[in-house]
């Protein structure tokens, strides 16, 4: 079972890197805003979709069971499979020339740099959203249905911001220049929000510290959705047209890097001081991304290539 999650990980991964990937080869050059809003459309629907398999799995194992789910969904896969063999032109996206390993992390300044700030993004999120929140709602009352129902639904509205996020996020005629100030400034609002969150926990009586949670991570997804997009349309802007999965490859790689060190951290915090600590942890990295995209450059420059 760990190997079959592993390598479902694994191709997960890879669809959603050539799938972001195949945007920038497929939108004429000088139109970013077609860009982003393809880009922000795909992030959250990928995401929205993602709070669905929360319910719907549920569903399969009461209706049909474990192994007859499994083979249900291999079956809607075979179809995908099917289906984007004959759509897709066989050489989509095909490189001319196969990258030397010195090449995979010889990227320009802008890629490292929004590398480096999607670790902290999402390492300050899974800080206290995969364990410190879920532990904290069933210390408070919560049923496991509950949490499940109530983070399954705040997963399909983050991706229903994140696939909006374009009209709110200004966008300029060379897709930069508006993009990054924006990507700056929603990382210093996101960085308020935990902080807030925990002053209020600290302040107020204990009967309040579900709504307090519950209202704040509202505010986190919004923020955090509208970041997570700026994010990702920035890294298909910044990715060389000729290796472009190459760039997104390695850009998700950091921001897997970042959920594993969120995760970690997420059961130490809360071991040691609780969802406050937590939190508090998530508005450290949170304010090391925003210093992070305080460097980040409004325009492109030459890919630093071996």
């Amino acid at each position: 079972m760990v190997l079959a999650q592993g390598l479902a990980g694994v191709a997960k991964d890879l669809t959603k890197t050539s799938a972001k990937s195949a945007i920038k080869l497929v939108t004429p050059e000088g139109q970013a805003g077609t860009l982003f809003r393809t880009v922000a459309w795909l992030t959250g629907s990928k995401n929205a979709l993602k709070g669905v398999g929360f319910f719907l799995g549920g569903l399969l194992l009461s209706t049909l069971g474990f192994v007859p789910a499994l083979q249900a969904m291999a079956a809607a896969l075979a179809v995908v499979f099917v289906a984007t063999v004959l759509a897709l032109p066989r050489m989509f996206g095909k490189a001319k020339n196969a990258s030397r390993l010195r090449e995979l992390f010889a990227k320009t300044r802008a890629i490292n740099l929004l590398a480096a700030a999607r670790i902290a993004l999402f390492g300050a999120r899974d800080v206290w959203f995969v364990v410190g929140l879920p532990v904290f709602l069933y210390a408070h009352g919560w049923a496991f249905a509950e949490v499940g129902a109530f983070l399954a639904a705040w997963t399909i509205g983050y991706g229903v911001v994140q696939g909006l996020a374009y009209r709110v996020v200004p966008r300029s005629a060379d897709g930069l220049s508006a993009e990054v100030p924006a990507a700056r400034l929603w990382a210093a609002v996101l960085a308020v929000v935990p902080l807030a969150i925990a002053l209020a926990l600290g302040a107020l009586p204990s009967t309040a510290a579900q709504g307090v949670v519950v209202i704040g991570l509202g505010l986190f997804g919004v923020a955090f959705a509208i970041n997570s997009s700026v994010h990702s349309y920035l890294i298909v802007a910044y990715a060389g047209s000729e290796k472009v999965a190459e760039d997104v490859g390695f850009y998700y790689a950091a921001n897997a890097a970042g959920r594993l060190a969120g995760t970690l951290l997420s059961g130490l915090l809360y071991q040691a001081g609780g969802l406050s600590l937590c939190l508090l942890g998530s508005f450290a990295m949170l304010a090391a991304s925003a210093a992070i995209s305080l460097a980040l450059p409004a325009r492109t420059a030459a890919p630093a290539r071996a």
